[in-house]
């Protein structure tokens, strides 16, 4: 009798969605991007049954044996990547093809020619409409809900926004999966010579307190900026360090900086630099984020696995991204985001340790193989075969 090899199925070809990788540094190029950015860089190692075709605008992916498709509308505009998103994307499909269609942002095109699968970051325009442009508004709330209903899978970064998926978008539990951020190995305490070099070439305080996110509305610095004026009359010393790019209605910010005469303590150095984050983290006495609402909170758990004492919210998913490292405070408390801040600023070497094992679980290898996974069982197949 002859022999009969088994049956090898020809690796399923996935296009992915990625407009929202931008080229610039700006706000933009924060939280989704890199998240995007990551996952790209890791789907081929922990998805080799799979092939991959991935649109994108002015984005550069990472991603080793990727088809690559640029599209030469200016999609970084958004009201441009709207129109690529319902009206070129479905063309571009149909002529590659795929068997799936990785939609990486919320949306995917209503008359898309291929099964999808929606990455979902938050619903913060579900939970709080106020504090978006209207437009955006408008069609993030009209479209995500229809996007996730009809794709065969959906993707959640957090199990707070695996629930508000469930529940605000009426997606069956079953089809939403969990794919958490993932912490690169930069981000670790350094060798106390150099964050002091880094904090001399910036010309930073010795103390000071450190943000890091878009300046907007639902990252509630208001009421961080209220708590710093409360622990500064007992610490005066201390600064406060708010990074970040500016993203909308953020003029109330600097207006009260200006009110609780701040001026010379509130340092606004803008958009980092990617490879200088881990030494921000390192060089900050504390780390706060008393952020309203958010998908993860990937900053808190960069600044743990970077030794930093951090104070968050108990809100959304902040407590999942602090785990029992952080100290938790409701957001519109600036009375005891102050006391927590003042505790996070004292030693702690259980604590610390603590951090740093915690935000050891996040890891962009998990990442892209949860990813794959969702996307094996959106086309009914096996697991990835073992490596050999």
């Amino acid at each position: 009798m002859g022999y009969n090899p088994p049956h090898v199925q020809p690796p399923a070809h996935i296009a992915l969605n990625a407009q929202l990788l931008f080229g610039g540094a700006s706000y933009r190029s924060a939280g989704i991007h890199h998240y995007i950015e990551q996952l790209l860089r890791h789907l081929p190692a922990a998805a080799p049954d799979l092939r991959f075709t991935v649109f994108v605008g002015a984005g550069r992916p990472d991603m080793p044996g990727a088809v690559v498709q640029r599209t030469r509308l200016p999609t970084t505009r958004p009201p441009v990547r709207i129109l690529w998103e319902q009206f070129a994307q479905p063309v571009a499909v149909a002529r590659a093809r795929p068997d799936l269609l990785h939609s990486l942002a919320f949306v995917s095109p209503m008359l898309s020619p291929t099964p999808t699968v929606v990455t979902v970051y938050d619903l913060s325009f579900h939970i709080t409409p106020e504090r978006f442009p209207p437009a955006q508004r408008l069609y993030l709330r009209t479209l995500t809900g229809v996007s996730c209903r009809r794709a065969r899978r959906v993707l959640a970064i957090s199990e707070s926004t695996r629930a508000d998926v469930i529940r605000l978008l009426r997606v069956p539990p079953e089809r939403v999966d969990l794919a958490y951020p993932g912490i690169e190995p930069a981000f670790q305490p350094l060798p106390a010579a150099d964050v002091a070099a880094f904090r001399a070439r910036r010309d930073l305080p010795a103390r000071f307190v450190l943000y890091l996110g878009t300046l907007e509305p639902r990252k509630n610095l208001t009421t961080l900026l209220a708590a710093f004026a409360q622990l500064r009359a007992e610490q005066p010393d201390l600064h406060l360090v708010l990074a970040g790019g500016r993203g909308w209605w953020y003029a109330d910010l600097f207006r009260q900086v200006q009110a609780l005469g701040l001026e010379a303590l509130v340092y606004f150095p803008g958009y980092l630099p990617a490879d200088e984050l881990p030494l921000w983290y390192n060089a900050a006495a504390a780390f706060a984020y008393p952020s309203a609402y958010e998908g993860f909170g990937m900053p808190v758990t960069e600044a743990l696995a970077c030794g930093c004492p951090v104070v968050t919210t108990t809100v959304s998913s902040l407590p999942e991204a602090g785990g029992d490292a952080a100290w938790l405070v409701p957001p519109q408390d600036a009375s005891a985001l102050a006391a927590a801040l003042g505790q996070a600023l004292l030693p702690d070497p259980a604590r610390r340790a603590s951090g740093l094992s915690h935000a050891a679980r996040f890891t962009w290898a998990n990442t892209a193989a949860q990813t794959a996974a969702a996307y094996r069982r959106a086309l009914g197949r096996a697991e990835a075969p073992a490596a050999a």
